[in-house]
């Protein structure tokens, strides 16, 4: 049975609630460079959203080179050295996340990311922010399959179906969209489909509980723009 309104909030990662996509595009653009390749929009864009071992392999096939488990390992090191800048949030996605925590709602993190990036973001929060987390090393398989979520609202103790995830990117909303969870999704380079469980918006600015809760509440099948 559906809840009346979400039990819990899983939040993605990547784009949705840190802004590391300028640090996966530098780091990916340096890593061809280095084998004579620049790096396009275009490549930008069919990466986004990983995972991984998918972004690793691109890369290989472009350049014909060592092997994706090579690229991908090279490119989590590139990136893992930027963060050391600093984290940089979304717009919105740090006061949203915040006030989700204060009204004591269960969250996860939820990330196609591995665990040492995952646990960067995590040492930038206040302590406890999120109940659980869940990185690419954590599954068995990775976004675009709904594993991540499941395991996160099961670790939880909710059911998947009374959820509300959070996501930017392709791969992430189609995640999400076949857990069972209601997606909100920011898209921000891509087009996101029409889906009756999914609500798209610009962005999380202005986003507050209470109106999540109205979302949730109509399962709103059209889209909505704010």
């Amino acid at each position: 049975m559906m809840a009346k309104t979400f039990e819990a909030v899983l939040f993605d990662m990547d784009g949705t609630l840190v802004d590391t996509e300028p640090y996966w595009l530098e780091a990916e653009t340096a890593l061809m460079a280095r084998f004579g390749y620049t790096w396009s929009e275009d490549d930008q864009r069919h990466c986004l959203g990983g995972p991984l071992p998918r972004v690793g392999e691109y890369m290989h096939s472009l350049v014909g080179v060592n092997d994706g488990t090579y690229f991908m390992n090279e490119l989590i090191a590139g990136v893992e050295k930027l963060f050391q800048r600093g984290i940089t949030f979304m717009p919105g996605g740090k006061e949203l996340l915040t006030e989700i925590h204060n009204a004591g709602i269960p969250l996860a993190l939820v990330s196609a990311s591995p665990r040492t990036l995952v646990n960067a973001t995590l040492n930038s929060l206040a302590a406890n922010t999120f109940e659980v987390s869940v990185s690419s090393n954590d599954v068995s398989k990775s976004k675009p399959d709904p594993e991540p979520y499941i395991k996160a609202a099961s670790m939880l103790g909710v059911n998947i179906a009374n959820c509300l995830v959070l996501e930017d990117s392709i791969v992430g909303i189609t995640s999400a969209q076949a857990s069972g969870a209601l997606t909100l999704a920011i898209p921000h380079i891509v087009e996101v489909a029409e889906h009756p469980r999914t609500i798209v918006m610009k962005s999380l600015l202005n986003l507050d509980v209470e109106t999540l809760h109205h979302m949730y509440k109509n399962q709103l099948p059209e889209r909505i723009t704010s």
